[in-house]
């Protein structure tokens, strides 16, 4: 979701760090951030940046400064989605996110999905490929089915741990030309030839 459908990657890291101050933590870097995001949900990750375990309370400090952002797809993405709906496909995202933050941005961005899998929903965050195992059981069909595109390493390591194709998100702000990729796409666009 974020840095392939969402052009999140200044307001996710922002939402943090002023959550991270409101709490008493220490001054955070959206490089800091970032570096976190494979810990798993947000409530794990802003525990990381505060250093001390964080309560349901504490973790809406950082879903209120979410819901203040405001984010867009990327272009391109709002066609892509309509064009796969078009054909029958649904839409499906398996997000290290949780369900919740997923929920906050993907309205913000205006993005309806058929299927959503936070990282709130699975046992081990990416680069295990549990994400896809679960929303391909959701959908009725093997992960092998799943082409699972994504701009961060990570996301083409849970691919790869899947079984499915990993597609890399060249547009997206985690993009890394060094992480083998079965396919890279230049552009949301090029999604739509994956369907021949």
């Amino acid at each position: 979701m974020d840095g392939t459908l969402l052009d999140s990657g200044v307001v996710v890291p922002a939402a943090f760090a002023a959550a991270v101050r409101q709490l008493g933590g220490p001054a955070t870097t959206p490089a800091e951030v970032i570096g976190r995001y494979s810990l798993g949900t947000p409530e794990i990750i802003l525990a990381d940046l505060v250093g001390r375990a964080v309560t349901a309370a504490d973790a809406d400090a950082y879903y209120r400064e979410l819901a203040g952002s405001d984010v867009e797809p990327y272009p391109g993405v709002p066609e892509v989605l309509a064009a796969l709906r078009a054909c029958g496909h649904p839409v499906t995202v398996f997000t290290g996110a949780s369900s919740r933050a997923a929920g906050i941005l993907l309205a913000s961005a205006g993005v309806h999905v058929d299927v959503l899998v936070g990282g709130d929903h699975v046992r081990r965050p990416k680069p295990a490929g549990d994400g896809l195992v679960l929303a391909a059981n959701r959908l009725g069909i093997p992960a092998g089915s799943i082409a699972y595109i994504g701009d961060a390493p990570n996301d083409l390591r849970a691919a790869r741990s899947a079984g499915s194709l990993g597609a890399a998100a060249a547009w997206g702000h985690q993009y890394d030309p060094a992480e083998p990729a079965d396919v890279t796409l230049p552009d949301p666009a090029a999604a739509l030839a994956l369907l021949d």
